[in-house]
């Protein structure tokens, strides 16, 4: 369960990545409510584009005037310059504003829509994609869509319609202009064919394999204690490496098909600005266009060199963005399975496993026909070696992970707590009403009074208003443990399950922290995961536990009585260890 590979390397089975269709699906709803608000920015855009178009229209009119030796007013040409552009940069900056706030909208409920997902998905199911996989999603990916939708798009919709009126007014001028334009078109249709035809597969490649790095990274960080100890550095890191080469690897090739698409534009620029400019010449020299007309329309296609290219590294941005959006929407559509989870029981705290095998691999079970019934407001201890089962069955029980074989009934009020206690940074009420939102101030005084935590109060001088974890005040590991058990009299489960819940106390705090385990079991269904017996040897009844197997039940007494497997592990855990006295005098 530490994710630790220490055998062959497993490739995980990875989370969905949604088509184009559930994703144009997915942010359209997103739009819901800013629609509007995003047409109104388009159209600002569109007229800032328009007014872009006055400088080039009049510098031309200048030649022809020039030509006409009409005398017009130097100043009328330089206010109307200025006017256009300052009116076109308000028009824009305001288009490109609004734009960038919707879209910032947009990304905000796709991010909480993505965590709300990810926090809802079976623990079994995150393990079989590796957790690499979903914390790339959460950050890489969301950063890729963050920069498309904020920055990216609100530019695009502004260098289309400047693109779509230049060309426009290439063809008021002279319907050749626009021709001789639209004649140019294929050279970048034949560009940009290649480049989506070539592109979308490498950035694909290229954010699955910074998941994979992701999940052998946080294989190793997450399980150090492990690596080092069975000596797997070296492994691990060349896992690591191996995995680092391959994102620099797609991440060149991307960057090379990239090059390679600038070249095509920049030849297809080349041969459509000398097409406009014969164009102009001929009209001139035929005698049916004027100068200024030809120096405007020149001026015109200038001016597309800017936006075109701009529009295609758009275009670049957009095919890593695209490809990091389907894989935070194939999170975001992923449906409950109840095949995932255990059935809940509708009979009060009761729990029965019946018959249940379990393997995390195919063809390695860790459970054989393992049984189990535990009545309503009764208290059950698990004890075993480690690598009994133990936990596992905690985790069948917990609905962590679904059987199997057999089946596990349980009430759906279920609370699990591990060794492994968070402390979230937050106010010290934060942590607490976790587990019950609506809890007063006295409800959350009196579950730390009864996880023998009230103590804390008086150590942390702003009381429930301290801040905790990595932003505040440092709690110790029986603390941290201390706040687990009283989220359990907070959320008042029907089953609460401890899976060595006081394991990392150290022996100074190990009685007070089974009374706080004695207290959030009190009046409730409970399976302890015990890791001292003097804590299974307190409960109704005890389940011995070896190789996946249940060896042994029944209560203290009659286990110790029967001379079993617990009876030696009691004779071990109750023996003192021998004293060792000073040396004999000579």
């Amino acid at each position: 369960m530490s994710g630790i590979e220490t055998g062959a390397e497993r490739m995980p089975e990875r989370l969905p990545i949604a088509n184009g269709r559930d994703t144009a699906r997915t942010i359209w709803r997103a739009l819901r409510g800013h629609r509007w608000t995003l047409v109104l920015s388009m159209l600002a855009s569109a007229g800032g584009a328009a007014l872009s178009l006055v400088t080039p229209a009049v510098l031309g009119r200048i030649v022809d005037d020039i030509s006409a030796r009409a005398e017009v007013p130097v100043w009328t040409y330089g206010a109307a310059i200025a006017g256009a552009s300052v009116a076109s940069a308000a028009l824009s900056a305001a288009g490109v504003i609004v734009a960038s706030r919707v879209m910032e909208r947009v990304l905000a409920d796709l991010r909480e829509r993505l965590v709300g997902t990810a926090l809802d998905l079976p623990q079994q199911r995150v393990e079989r994609s590796g957790t690499g996989d979903l914390v790339s999603r959460a950050s890489d990916d969301v950063g890729q869509v963050s920069e498309a939708l904020s920055q990216v798009l609100p530019t695009l919709s502004a260098t289309v319609f400047t693109i779509a009126l230049t060309v426009a007014g290439m063809t008021v001028l002279d319907w050749r202009y626009g021709i001789a334009v639209v004649v140019a078109l294929p050279l970048y249709a034949l560009a940009l064919r290649w480049y989506l035809r070539t592109a979308p597969q490498m950035y694909a490649a290229e954010r699955a394999s910074v998941g994979t790095r992701a999940h052998h990274l946080l294989s190793a960080l997450r399980g150090i204690d492990t690596v080092q100890a069975y000596r797997l550095t070296d492994r691990h890191a060349h896992r690591i490496a191996d995995a680092s080469w391959d994102v620099a690897r797609w991440s060149l090739r991307a960057r090379t098909v990239l090059t390679m698409f600038f070249g095509r534009l920049d030849l297809a620029f080349g041969v459509a600005l000398a097409i406009v400019i014969g164009t102009g010449f001929w009209l001139v020299d035929a005698g049916v266009g004027t100068l200024g007309a030809a120096t405007t329309a020149v001026l015109f296609f200038l001016r597309l060199g800017g936006p075109i290219r701009q529009l295609m590294m758009v275009a670049d941005v957009l095919q890593s963005a695209t490809a990091s959006l389907a894989r935070i929407v194939g999170v975001i559509g992923i449906a409950p399975d109840a095949a995932e989870r255990a059935d809940g029981s509708p009979a009060g705290g009761r729990v029965r496993m019946h018959g249940v095998g379990f393997g995390y691999e195919p063809g390695q079970p860790v459970l054989h026909d393992v049984t189990l019934l535990i009545d309503e407001g009764e208290r059950v201890a698990v004890v075993g070696t480690s690598g009994a089962g133990k936990s596992t069955v905690a985790a069948l029980l917990a609905g962590i992970h679904a059987p199997v074989s057999g089946s596990v009934q349980r009430p759906g009020d279920t609370v699990l707590v591990t060794q492994e206690s968070h402390v979230f940074a937050g106010t010290l009420r934060d942590n607490l009403t976790l587990a019950a939102p609506g809890a007063s101030d006295d409800e959350v005084v009196a579950a730390l009074a009864a996880a023998g935590a009230h103590d804390l109060l008086d150590l942390l001088p702003e009381g429930l208003d301290a801040p905790v974890g990595s932003a505040g005040h440092r709690l110790t590991a029986a603390q941290a443990q201390q706040l687990a058990l009283a989220r359990i009299a907070l959320a008042d489960p029907d089953l609460v399950i401890l899976d060595e819940a006081t394991a990392e106390a150290g022996s100074a705090h190990a009685q007070a922290l089974d009374d706080a385990a004695d207290a959030a079991l009190a009046g409730r269904t409970g399976l302890v995961i015990a890791h001292r017996l003097s804590q299974a040897a307190a409960c109704d009844r005890i389940v011995v536990m070896a190789h996946g197997r249940v060896t042994e039940t029944g209560t203290h007494d009659e286990l110790v009585s029967a001379d079993g497997e617990y009876a030696r592990l009691w004779r071990a855990w109750d023996t003192p260890p021998p004293t060792v006295g000073p040396p004999a005098s000579g």
